[in-house]
């Protein structure tokens, strides 16, 4: 499976927009098609923004390795409900769209 796809595919399974994503890491919805579609690559600092985006290994969306999170521990406590990592990963997801939009006003 090529990058393309793989970051589609990340994409789709957190139920966002390519404009949601572009606006969390700060690049624009055509890059991010761009990327998807293999017409470009994502620069290494990119890459590393999608990977901890959407949860995933550097080397998954690279296509080194097949699993998305190999040998990834949950980060959660074992006695954490689902509702509440639904909400502390919402929470994350909220943080990371504030910074990303505070670091565009510093260019």
């Amino acid at each position: 499976m090529s990058i393309g796809a793989r970051l589609k595919l990340e994409r789709e399974k957190k139920g966002w927009s390519q404009f949601d994503v572009a606006e969390q890491i700060g690049i624009t919805n055509a890059v991010l098609s761009n990327y998807e579609r293999n017409y470009r690559n994502p620069d290494i600092h990119t890459l590393a923004k999608l990977a901890d985006l959407y949860q995933v290994s550097t080397d998954y969306l690279l296509g080194r390795v097949e699993e998305s999170t190999p040998n990834q521990k949950d980060s959660f406590g074992a006695d954490w409900t689902d509702e509440e990592k639904e909400i502390a990963t919402s929470t994350i997801h909220a943080y990371r769209k504030k910074r990303a939009i505070g670091q565009k006003g510093k260019h």
